[in-house]
């Protein structure tokens, strides 16, 4: 059983804590909390008072901090994935699929200012165990991204001879980056307008063709 299938006994009926409305209620104070005040100085004390609730009831749902940073992070990106999914499965071409890709990871960080500090500066932690995890629940995005360069290689888009992991690399590598200065600039400009560049640059690189 990993750290996200913790099930709650209640008579006879059986409840999964991520369906519960104060899991969720954590979660969304803990994006705040830890945006404003960073990793380290986020208690979870201020995380309980953010969400309304007492200091133990986080404990109902989470083993310490770290596991609310995971949670966090598993919650967030397990949303992400299925909205991509979604939008990419009517699109016919690998090209419309990643433009898709990066356009939707754009919004989503553009549309919450405390999510796009969290992913982006926070959840790069010194902690190799921390760090482990968290690149666990990244490996869903990376499937995803992975699916699409596939997809472009199978139907001639991208070149045939095309490895999968470097070009998975260089495009979670390049809409990540990209996302990371925005944040570092203070979210000064507007990132989703970067979307059709970055899928240029992207779709370039995957060319038929090596220069």
């Amino acid at each position: 059983m990993n750290d996200y299938s913790f099930i709650f006994l209640k008579g006879s009926k059986v409840l999964k804590k991520t369906t519960k409305p104060k899991y969720k209620q954590i979660i969304d104070a803990a994006v705040v909390v830890i945006a404003e005040n960073g990793y380290h100085q986020s208690q979870v004390s201020r995380i309980a008072k953010q969400a309304g609730v007492a200091d133990g009831t986080i404990y109902l749902y989470f083993k310490n901090k770290e596991d609310i940073l995971v949670s966090l992070f598993h919650e967030k990106m397990g949303e992400f994935i299925e909205k991509i999914e979604a939008e990419i499965a009517g699109k016919t071409s690998a090209a419309e699929k990643l433009l898709t890709l990066v356009e939707k990871h754009f919004e989503l960080l553009s549309a919450d200012h405390h999510l796009a500090i969290v992913t982006q500066l926070e959840l790069r932690q010194s902690n190799k165990e921390l760090r482990h995890r968290i690149n666990e629940v990244l490996k869903g995005y990376l499937r995803t991204i992975e699916t699409i360069i596939q997809f472009g290689k199978e139907n001639g888009e991208f070149n045939p001879n095309l490895d999968v992991r470097l070009a998975r690399q260089m495009i979670f590598g390049s809409i990540d980056e990209t996302a990371t200065t925005w944040v570092m600039n203070e979210q000064k400009y507007d990132l989703s307008a970067l979307a059709k560049d970055v899928h240029a640059l992207l779709v370039n690189g995957c060319g038929k063709t090596r220069q």
